[in-house]
């Protein structure tokens, strides 16, 4: 294994290629769903050099059960504080939604409380809706806690990002967008993410927007993306990595885009797929502002958050932003 940090920041960006990045110069894309706190700062870096300007980071799953409400309050606080900053020392503009995730809310008594500091959070800058919550194991108390987050979001004007299930998809995505329709959202305040070929007919058919996340080997491949893409077009569709602490690829949106130009998809259905409709579809929280993404590229990555910097050792910051190399 390569630990040379500067080795591995170029084998990142070496991974998408050359020809790929020619291939959708000039494009600039938007990442609506990505757990930044999973990755490094090569893959900030890999992913800003792709031409990743904006992203949101939805509050999740960390792979074990937290303990108390304490550990939710921190983690909603990095979300909008250290991550948010981060992000920035790579020229890309950080957003989050802020939500109980529906594997944890089957601890009922730690639901209890984590609802009653959601709205601590919800209303804070750089929170762009509600998620993602919904299904796992479509338990009674994850119905419970999704609706009760529902009522939240309409109280506060906010967009709803929806969790679907990964088994029984086509049943607990149904059940997600009728639950939606009894608590009188606007399906065009509403994404349904993780869809797949057996649920973007209906997701697309009652109105709500359809978010699929590109994964290796699971969920939707960027081969079957563009499949979508040619029969259903880019109408309420969208596209983004996840890149969790599991598989994943944080350059799934560019690699994306660049397989569906080659594949035929023209550069407006690229463009609507792989930045407009998250941009239009999240914009409606009023935190958006795209102007803030031209500002974003204004990076002094000797700035501190509380006290601490992203420069490790005597690092100096990056001054050539052309190159992936820090001198």
């Amino acid at each position: 294994m390569n630990h040379d940090p500067l080795q591995r920041q170029k084998e990142v960006a070496e991974a998408f290629s050359t020809a790929d990045l020619q291939n959708i110069k000039g494009m600039q894309f938007f990442d609506p769903h990505v757990h930044m706190t999973s990755r490094t700062t090569d893959d900030y870096q890999a992913m800003a050099d792709s031409g990743i300007v904006g992203l949101i980071e939805p509050a999740f799953w960390l792979g074990q059960p937290r303990t108390g409400v304490d550990t939710f309050r921190d983690y909603y606080s990095s979300l909008i504080g250290w991550e948010r900053f981060r992000s920035s020392q790579f020229g890309i503009k950080h957003y989050c939604t802020i939500g109980l995730n529906s594997r944890e809310a089957n601890n009922e008594k730690l639901a209890e409380q984590v609802m009653e500091i959601l709205p601590l959070f919800i209303y804070k800058e750089g929170v762009v809706g509600v998620g993602e919550i919904g299904f796992d194991d479509q338990t009674p108390a994850e119905e419970k806690y999704y609706r009760l987050q529902l009522e939240l979001a309409k109280e506060a004007g906010l967009p709803v990002q929806i969790h679907t299930p990964h088994r029984d998809k086509k049943r607990g995505t149904q059940r997600s967008m009728d639950i939606a329709m009894e608590h009188q959202l606007d399906p065009q305040m509403v994404i349904i993410d993780h869809n797949n070929e057996e649920t973007v007919q209906e997701v697309l058919a009652r109105g709500f927007w359809a978010a699929f996340t590109i994964y290796p080997f699971t969920k939707m491949g960027n081969e079957r993306m563009v499949d979508i893409v040619k029969q259903y077009g880019p109408e309420r569709i969208m596209i983004n990595s996840a890149a969790d602490w599991g598989i994943s690829d944080p350059l799934a949106v560019p690699k994306t885009a660049s397989l569906m130009k080659l594949r035929g998809i023209s550069d407006e259905d690229i463009y609507m797929t792989t930045y407009r409709n998250a941009v239009t579809a999240f914009s409606q929280s009023g935190q958006i502002d795209e102007a803030d993404f031209v500002l974003a590229k204004e990076v002094d990555q000797s700035k501190k958050f509380a006290g601490n910097t992203i420069l490790r050792g005597g690092q100096q910051p990056r001054v050539d932003k052309s190159s992936i190399i820090i001198s």
